[in-house]
């Protein structure tokens, strides 16, 4: 991972930003308060601090799903879902540096709000977590339309070009 470009602090210090408004702007949509995200376990990592398995060449992101337990309960139901955003930094950057017209902060948001959506959606069993490919593409398709609805109502410099250029593809 050390071949790939990482964020620096002060990007860092951007991303943390559009995290914090991502999960407000979700929790807006979705009705949520701080006990549901509780609920709703998840953490974001930056690329520093990924293992080799939360790599996902050519994504702006990558969910993974992790299984945790309270205690040491052997009951099933102390088992509990725990997501973990991996922000992709070096494909981030590429595509800051591509676009010259893209900025960190709503990049961010974009992204970050996407992935926070299937979160909401995998923890309230809206969506399986595993989903044979051919209907992953209709899931990410949901996702990034009502990501898409959620950030067209915000007003950042910038989002707007962002979302006309994931309104199709997602991130």
């Amino acid at each position: 991972m050390d071949a790939f470009r990482h964020f620096e602090e002060p990007q860092i210090v951007t991303v943390a930003e559009a995290a914090a408004a991502a999960e407000e702007l979700v929790s807006e949509a979705y009705r949520l308060s701080s006990a549901d995200w509780r609920r709703h376990r998840y953490d974001v990592k930056t690329l520093r601090e990924l293992s080799p398995e939360e790599l996902a060449p050519g994504r702006l992101a990558h969910l993974v799903r992790y299984s945790g337990k309270r205690g040491d309960s052997f009951l099933a139901s102390a088992v509990y879902d725990f997501y973990r955003i991996c922000l992709q930094d070096h494909v981030i950057l590429s595509a800051l540096s591509s676009r010259k017209e893209f900025s960190l902060f709503p990049l961010a948001l974009y992204v970050l709000c996407h992935e926070l959506v299937h979160v909401v959606r995998f923890s309230r069993f809206l969506q399986p977590f595993e989903t044979p490919l051919e209907l992953r593409c209709e899931e990410e398709e949901r996702v990034n339309r009502k990501t898409i609805d959620i950030l067209s109502r915000v007003r950042v410099p910038g989002l707007p070009r962002i979302l006309r250029h994931y309104e199709s593809a997602g991130p």
